[in-house]
């Protein structure tokens, strides 16, 4: 087969040479390994549509046997997990505007007199429902709960309540999306995950395309110190980020009526400190990055575990602890809180900060690690 148009030796030398060269490119090698380990711990483990221990706050009003065993009932059933009692109303609505809990439990003050006369007295139950699939299954478990809890209480003259269909009534108020319109939390959040990925692979490619183009020795020969090229380069794409977050609010309102209940330039300023974030990760990508390819390799590791992590497609609560940790390290998790939480609960900035100061912590880490490897480059 030593044709002239085919050659088989000479088809196998650059067979055997690719092999050569992915043998020698150890990042193309960790993302023929990596991914698919990635995706099957990810979505194996870490992904969970079915959220159990769920953050839940208690504001008890009433302090009797009914309402322990209530009480006893919704933790034994494993969706929810009491972190503590709210000393009053405005307490239970802090805690879920700030996502501190997810559910709110209030039992009135008069609820045992009224269940003993027969009365059927109600408890409410507050939910943060900006994201449906985090609460549907608890809710419904909370419905069914509510026919047997009180079994062991309602014996002897108390035995004819428990004939009835539930001797008290549970009132669900989901706060925030009470339609539970699945747009109201899919769209807020893809404003991060699109400044996560254009931002991040922008930037990732601005010093290796220089280097590949032969203009990196210009720069490195003017007076400019290391941080003033990073940050130089950084201030266009802020403009095109706030650009893009413009028309995705635009786009929001227009097309899928998202509620904008907070103050707009409390979002802005945490876009801010989010696109910075981005921008710096792919300038230390870039830095890190030998050629182009390399520095896509290294942003697509990154976007991946944001989407699957942050709580973006999944209930971040549903996650096991360890990626939860993980989660806690990506600004796209905090970021999604925050938008969320501006657009459809009306926080302020004291709401807000929470998970601002992680976002900005993680900037600068970022951009010490960059500028020590750009140093490096200078050499």
């Amino acid at each position: 087969m030593n044709a002239r148009w085919f050659s088989l030796s000479r088809w196998l030398g650059i067979v055997g040479k690719e092999f050569i060269q992915l043998k020698r490119d150890r990042l193309t090698f960790g993302m023929i390994v990596g991914i698919p380990v990635i995706q099957l711990v990810l979505f194996g483990f870490a992904i969970n549509s079915d959220p159990k221990h769920l953050p839940t706050a208690a504001l008890i009003a009433d302090r009797s046997e009914f309402s322990r065993s209530i009480l006893a009932g919704l933790r034994n059933s494993d969706y929810f997990a009491f972190i503590g009692e709210a000393a009053d109303e405005q307490q239970a609505d802090r805690m879920l505007a700030e996502g501190k809990a997810q559910f709110v439990v209030s039992i009135p003050a008069d609820f045992s007199q009224r269940l003993v006369r027969g009365e059927r007295p109600a408890l409410l139950l507050e939910a943060d429902a900006t994201d449906p699939a985090a609460t549907g299954n608890a809710i419904a478990a909370v419905n069914q709960l509510a026919q047997t809890v009180l079994a062991h209480d309602l014996t002897g003259p108390l035995a004819a309540l428990a004939a009835t269909p539930g001797a008290f009534e549970v009132r669900i108020h989901p706060r925030y999306n009470p339609e539970a319109v699945t747009q109201y939390n899919i769209v807020p959040g893809l404003m991060g995950v699109i400044l996560t990925m254009t931002m991040v692979m922008m930037t990732g490619l601005a010093i290796t395309r220089e280097r590949e183009r032969g203009t990196m020795e210009n720069l490195l020969a003017t007076p400019a110190t290391a941080l003033e090229v990073m940050t130089g380069k950084i201030v266009p794409y802020v403009v095109i980020g706030l650009l893009q977050i413009t028309i995705v609010l635009t786009l929001a309102w227009l097309l899928f009526t998202v509620p904008m209940q907070g103050n707009l330039l409390t979002l802005y300023l945490a876009v801010l400190l989010f696109i910075a974030a981005n921008l710096t990760l792919g300038l230390t990508f870039s830095s890190l990055a030998q050629n182009q390819l390399q520095a896509v390799q290294m942003t697509f590791f990154f976007f991946l575990p944001s989407i699957l992590l942050s709580g973006f497609m999944f209930p971040f609560r549903g996650m096991p602890n360890w990626a939860q940790v993980v989660g806690e390290v990506l600004p796209l998790t905090h970021f999604l809180r925050i938008v969320r939480g501006v657009l459809l609960k009306g926080n302020g900035w004291s709401e807000v900060f929470p998970d601002a100061w992680p976002i900005a912590l993680f900037m600068l880490a970022v951009s010490a690690v960059g500028l020590r490897f750009w140093r490096s480059t200078l050499d």
